[in-house]
């Protein structure tokens, strides 16, 4: 039987969705591993109601006939590639297109977000929009973009968090300052090094744009693309980690803070004193999952804190400027790894606060 383009495209999309439910295995290690953040606070994780798998489909279907083709192969790169290209913005008026979506309790953007990407999606309350959208910052336009790759799962952090997230304050090899000399630009807003255990790999990356992002091998990509650095580490694990950094992750300065969109296919591990009570001895390690986002970063805050009284604090180099992130493998008590230092492939972002 002969098919249009169009149908095609449609079919190809609906064979890319994402799986229907998480494992009871996976879910609840993203529950009681999380450190954090996590999909969701109930032992198991499963898809939100949404009628029958054919209710699902026939919706699905009959928002995908009705984009133009070219929308349709947009959509399609983006979930193919898996946010990894260049993808426009979706742009469609929210309940329009079909009728039955008026009876549902969200819009179609997360209709959509559900369909190729988080099946657990409850509530546009869990996603946030990335800064590259069109509708980034828009409320209740005409037009809302519904490219579920324009979009991430917010990372909720947990109160309390599991005891083995934390782990003492570290000494630094630099202090703030010296860094921010070293990167001998003034006008960026950051600065980031990236770190192969205890070795400094490359330059600093002075950042004036309000976005980046940071990866090893990312389509299309520009910015700090960690595969291009000369390394001179032979450790069987750091070349395995540093193959898993993929699309890596996306730093961007928004208005109210600092946010940190991990894009690989793997869990980042984050410590920043913003993340935490200004009060404590120690701070905290934050996992974020694939496809979440997490404040890494708050000025305020960050201007708020006051240095430690204790004596032992007073020795070491302020840190409340600067936020870790390690690929792959956490640090803490509850880890081999008691130290950033001892992580295979690791950053730190050192922020302008001048």
């Amino acid at each position: 039987m002969f098919r249009t383009k169009r149908s095609l495209l449609v079919r190809r999309l609906w064979r890319s969705r994402a799986p229907g439910e998480l494992g009871e295995g996976e879910a609840e290690g993203r529950v009681h591993g999380a450190g954090g953040c996590c999909p969701g606070r109930s032992a198991k994780v499963s898809r939100a109601p949404l009628g029958s798998e054919a209710e699902l489909k026939a919706l699905t279907h009959s928002v995908l006939k009705r984009l133009k083709e070219r929308q349709l192969e947009g959509l399609l790169q983006a979930v193919e590639s898996k946010g990894g290209a260049r993808s426009p913005c979706l742009l469609l008026p929210s309940t329009k297109l079909d009728p039955r979506l008026a009876q549902q309790p969200f819009p179609l953007p997360l209709l959509l977000c559900k369909v190729f990407r988080w099946p657990d999606l409850r509530h546009c309350s869990q996603a946030k929009r990335l800064s590259c959208c069109e509708s980034y910052g828009k409320n209740n336009p005409e037009l809302v973009c519904c490219n579920p790759h324009h979009l991430s799962r917010l990372c909720e952090l947990e109160s309390p968090p599991p005891p083995y997230t934390r782990y003492p304050m570290e000494f630094l090899k630099a202090t703030d300052s010296q860094l921010l000399q070293e990167s001998g630009d003034p006008s960026h807003w950051c600065v980031v090094a990236y770190w192969e255990e205890k070795t400094r790999v490359g330059r600093l990356y002075s950042v004036q744009e309000p976005s980046l992002d940071i990866f090893y091998d990312l389509p299309q990509g520009n910015g700090f693309c960690l595969g291009q650095l000369n390394s001179d580490n032979k450790s069987q694990l750091v070349q395995k980690v540093r193959s898993k950094i993929g699309y890596g992750i996306q730093l961007t300065k928004e208005v109210d803070g600092v946010w940190i969109y991990n894009r690989s296919s793997y869990p980042i591990f984050i410590k920043s004193a913003t993340l935490d009570n200004p009060d404590s001895r120690t701070l905290l390690v934050h996992k974020v999952f694939p496809g979440f986002s997490i404040k890494a970063f708050d000025y305020e805050k960050a201007y708020s804190l006051q240095r430690p009284n204790d004596h032992e604090f007073m020795q070491q180099p302020w840190t409340g400027f600067t936020v870790q992130i390690s690929f792959v493998k956490g640090w803490g008590q509850c880890y081999t790894r008691q130290f950033i230092s001892s992580c295979p492939c690791w950053l730190e972002v050192i922020f302008n606060n001048r």
